[in-house]
């Protein structure tokens, strides 16, 4: 994708987005997504970028109930800071932080996607967010997957009522399974994004990272121009493409490097670092300059 045009050397991002898995927080293996650890190259260069005046908000398909703890491990709030605002489960929800305050939230009827997917996969994982809690699901997700506690239920129960967003998992297949069922079944009402693995995100049509982000802008002020993004998923395109720089992690694949206007390196390289510090402070200047553009 090409620069947008009009950008100078002069431009400073007033909003940082920053997806968290895959961009803030490494894979451990044996640990999974819910290994918490900030190295300490992100959180001083994060730290830079508040100290120099931008809003840092957070932007993961995760429930709010797992974004906290990230926000805490980061420091962004000291009690003499605004609270946060925070974009959870792929945008369906918008939140502030702390305490933790739910001030928008998109829910839509997933019962009949769900029926769809499932005469494909019957075998597959379901679960629903339960706020505060963490989700109920048709059976336990493999390890460090899932945050919070999961509740055993029937399919039939979880999507009975409107919810924020569905997970579905199988892990006897493979994302690219998930890539062409997704486009042989249209999944019309839905919006869908495919995840890392077999893992298929649904939510309500017109939402996603981008829509809770530009909710978030509206309140602060600010416009796409103010804006960096930073992911590493398929569900990062929208916001990546919506900014007026989004920039892939290394370790991204080829669908979200396109999109991207730039790529830095990748979370085991500490790529946020690296893409924060041309702006705020680090050793790397000019506009849009430096790694893969």
């Amino acid at each position: 994708m090409a620069e947008h045009l009009g950008s100078t050397s002069s431009w400073q991002p007033r909003l940082v987005a920053l997806d968290i898995d895959g961009t803030l927080l490494k894979w451990i293996e044996g640990a999974g997504t819910t290994h918490e650890e900030i190295a300490p190259a992100v959180h001083e260069a994060v730290q830079r970028a508040v100290d120099a005046g931008a809003h840092i908000v957070l932007a993961s398909g995760r429930s709010p109930h797992g974004m906290i703890g990230i926000a805490d491990l980061l420091d962004l709030h000291d009690g003499e800071r605004e609270r946060l605002w925070v974009v959870a489960s792929n945008g369906a929800v918008v939140f502030r932080y702390p305490p933790l305050d739910v001030v928008h939230e998109e829910t839509f009827d997933a019962a009949p996607a769900v029926t769809a997917v499932l005469e494909h996969h019957p075998n597959a994982l379901v679960a629903v967010e339960e706020r505060g809690v963490g989700y109920r699901v048709n059976r336990h997700f493999p390890d460090g997957e899932l945050s919070g506690e999961m509740t055993i239920a029937e399919v039939a129960d979880i999507v009975a009522g409107p919810v924020s967003r569905v997970i579905i998992r199988d892990p006897d297949a493979t994302a690219d399974d998930f890539v062409a069922l997704a486009e042989k079944l249209g999944l019309h009402g839905t919006n869908y994004v495919v995840g890392w693995t077999a893992w298929l995100d649904l939510a309500p049509v017109g939402v996603s990272k981008a829509s809770g982000l530009q909710r978030v802008a509206e309140e602060l002020g600010v416009g796409p121009e103010d804006v960096l993004a930073i992911g590493d998923g398929r569900n990062d395109i929208e916001m990546l493409q919506w900014a007026h720089r989004g920039v892939a992690m290394g370790q991204a694949v080829e669908e979200v490097r396109t999109a991207a206007h730039a790529v830095t390196g990748s979370v085991y390289d500490d790529g946020v670092a690296t893409e924060l510090d041309r702006w705020f402070g680090g050793a790397v200047g000019g506009a849009f300059g430096g790694a893969s553009e």
